[in-house]
């Protein structure tokens, strides 16, 4: 999409985003865990990412780090993406898409070893992302569809010894 400008959010724009993902989601939850997230450990401010026509914030993207807890009782830190979100009348242009190439970018810069995502199994795949169960990957959340639980490696072999559970930062509790 023409004059779209993908980057990292500014403080200025927090109130911007918090109608985003109002917008986007058609009720507040998403925008209350992206405040709680920015005030958490798992906050990674390069990785909070806003699309931007001219002065406008129209969509919005979050990676923050969450943990696969193992078996063994061994820990293994990785990304997990949400949310995500774009207002409704700029949807199915390519922003979304614009944001996630964007991120992953970074988060590949930054060395994370892969990204954990629970969304669309039509969306994801284009980027990458396969059943998390290929690497033995398992979702905290027991009713979703192996095909929407999703990872990708950032690097080579970047989740070959991940198996376990993932565990989202506790500010995902308050959805």
């Amino acid at each position: 999409m023409d004059n779209i400008i993908i980057r990292t959010e500014r403080p200025h724009e927090y109130e911007a985003i918090i109608a985003v993902h109002t917008l986007a989601f058609g009720q507040p939850n998403e925008a209350n865990l992206v405040e709680l997230l920015r005030d958490s450990p798992a906050f990674i401010p390069e990785l909070s990412i806003v699309a931007m026509q001219g002065n406008a914030v129209v969509g919005h993207i979050l990676f923050t780090i969450a943990t696969i807890k193992k078996k063994d009782g061994s820990s293994f830190k990785v990304l997990a993406l949400a949310p995500m979100a774009v207002i409704p009348s700029f949807q199915q242009e390519g922003i979304g898409s614009m944001m996630v190439e964007e991120g992953l970018k970074r988060a590949a810069l930054m060395s994370y070893p892969g990204v954990a995502v629970l969304g669309h199994a039509e969306y994801f795949p284009m980027f990458g992302f396969l059943p998390a169960i290929n690497w033995g990957i398992r979702c905290p959340y027991d009713d979703v569809e192996d095909e929407n639980w999703m990872a990708l490696e950032l690097k080579p072999n970047g989740l070959a010894n991940a198996r376990g559970v993932v565990v989202y930062p506790k500010e995902f509790d308050a959805l």
